[in-house]
């Protein structure tokens, strides 16, 4: 009966021991993910293909995110593993930025200013602990992969229209359809089951249609906005 008792003690301990193991390495690999993901982006802006450059800026960024936060063991995990591959992300971009001589940031398409970077770091770690929040059963996931789904969505919406905020030109017809149709696919990679992934696609696209409209009024001049 001793045995018996010390054999379970021993195999709790030991699979407590392996757990402690995995978050450990998956603080280490965010942190060092983001480094990773900040340096080859300064690194490889300008000098590749222009598709390639609006590809990784801002989606290897913001994919970084969700994928540290989608693998977190618990929500608290996945705001400090969230949060350190964002700011080392934003951390070397930024220096590397200005080791270059210039101000602004890459990454994520935000000015070097304090409210920039601040907003930049919201977004990364909002976004990682949306991620995490999918992987659960009910409708708290289903919403945190629609809001997903919807940001990513509105962002190739906003980068491909003329006249919107963050308009590019040369975004369509090339990267757009691509993020776009990936951003879908990620969306239905979060969920399972049949009904979750159309409940999650809906959210997503009734807040894209709620965005869109809402742009191109306050740009009509339809919606007024106070200066």
């Amino acid at each position: 009966m001793d045995v018996k008792e010390s054999t379970i003690d021993y195999a709790e301990f030991a699979a407590y021991d392996r757990d402690q193991r995995c978050i450990e390495r998956h603080v280490l690999g965010a942190f060092l993910g983001g480094l990773v993901v900040g340096l080859v982006g300064i690194l490889a802006d300008g000098r590749g293909p222009q598709w390639l450059g609006q590809v990784y800026d801002p989606y290897m960024y913001l994919g970084l995110a969700l994928l540290v936060g989608a693998s977190a063991a618990g929500f608290g995990w996945a705001l400090l593993t969230t949060f350190l591959a964002s700011l080392s992300m934003i951390v070397v971009t930024l220096g590397g930025s200005m080791l270059r001589g210039d101000p602004d940031i890459g990454g994520v398409g935000v000015g070097g200013s304090a409210a920039g970077l601040n907003w930049t770091l919201c977004l990364l770690v909002g976004l990682g602990l949306l991620a995490y929040v999918t992987r659960r059963s009910d409708g708290w996931g289903d919403l945190a992969a629609g809001l997903i789904g919807a940001l990513l969505l509105a962002d190739v919406i906003d980068r491909a229209t003329p006249g919107f905020i963050h308009s590019d030109p040369a975004f369509w017809p090339g990267p757009a359809p691509v993020v776009g149709a990936l951003s879908v696919v990620l969306v239905l990679v979060l969920r399972r089951g049949k009904a979750g992934r159309v409940r999650a696609l809906a959210l997503a696209a009734v807040l894209v249609g709620l965005f869109a409209v809402g742009v191109a009024g306050s740009l009509g001049g339809w919606v007024p906005i106070a200066g």
